[in-house]
């Protein structure tokens, strides 16, 4: 295996080399392959939604030259290596398992996630003191998450120390309370940037309702988006059929066709 990755890191290195290397990749830095590692791990979750072991293995090879990629940047900067990067990830999970690795006993998952989470609020704690900054229970939430999913994240670590509402049906209270004030600025011709604010809330606190449920607000909405296209596909081969344009259609019949759409495919499912 070793072997394996050296050549991988030699390939890196000779893609990089100053003058016989690719000219795309010596001029890369983190800020600019940053797009591509996230584009990468989509592409992970994608070949595993559709159950595509062997794309699945081309995909996990392209996000692994992800993080070769940036240890070589980094190693040429005199920073940290690939072996840095496999040494810190390989100490904080021995460090985060001790129940594995140290006999540590716990009485139940919840018991496990609380020392999970203690171990992560110690390396935010020393991490604050290096940067010399206050600490903050919101910290290391990543900023550029997809929003749905950070929203989630920031609610859940808000709700370990007791800010959050008890009941879901005060978090239900709130999300009719942000649809009326949407609807108030609406109807006032607001600014957009007003109705912006106000439909940003909205979607907050619908993710913080989706966390109260245990349900994951950004796999929700994807499956929702792909119950969207299902229909909507369904609706053109409706209009394709019948040998008409959504220009020639009315209203009225799309959302006739939409409904038809809606109890077809779910009994399809």
């Amino acid at each position: 295996m070793s072997n394996k990755i050296d050549n991988l890191l030699a390939v890196m290195r000779q893609l990089r080399h100053p003058e016989t290397g690719c000219p795309w990749d010596q001029k890369q830095t983190y800020e600019s392959i940053a797009p591509y590692t996230i584009e990468e791990a989509y592409e992970v979750e994608d070949a595993i939604e559709r159950k595509d072991t062997e794309a699945l293995k081309s995909e996990l090879g392209d996000l692994l030259f992800q993080v070769v990629f940036y240890s070589q940047i980094a190693n040429e900067d005199g920073e940290f290596t690939f072996d840095d990067i496999v040494e810190a990830i390989t100490e904080k999970m021995i460090k985060r398992h001790p129940h594995v690795f140290d006999k540590v006993t716990f009485n139940n998952a919840e018991e496990q996630t609380n020392n999970w989470e203690a171990h992560k609020a110690e390396e935010r704690t020393r991490r604050a003191a290096l940067e010399k900054r206050k600490i903050s229970i919101l910290d290391d939430v990543p900023p550029n998450l997809p929003a749905l999913i950070r929203a989630e994240k920031l609610t859940k670590r808000a709700a370990r120390v007791g800010f959050d509402w008890p009941q879901i049906d005060q978090v239900i209270a709130k999300i009719d309370e942000e649809l009326a004030e949407v609807k108030a600025e609406i109807n006032a011709n607001a600014s957009n940037d007003y109705i912006e604010d106000e439909i940003g809330d909205l979607l907050f606190t619908v993710a913080n309702l989706a966390r109260h449920c245990k349900i994951d607000p950004e796999n929700a909405l994807k499956k929702t988006n792909r119950k969207f296209i299902e229909r909507f596909h369904f609706i053109e081969q409706e209009l394709e059929d019948a040998d008409m344009s959504f220009e020639d259609a009315s209203l009225e019949l799309l959302e006739e066709h939409w409904q038809t759409a809606k109890a077809t495919i779910l009994k399809i499912k």
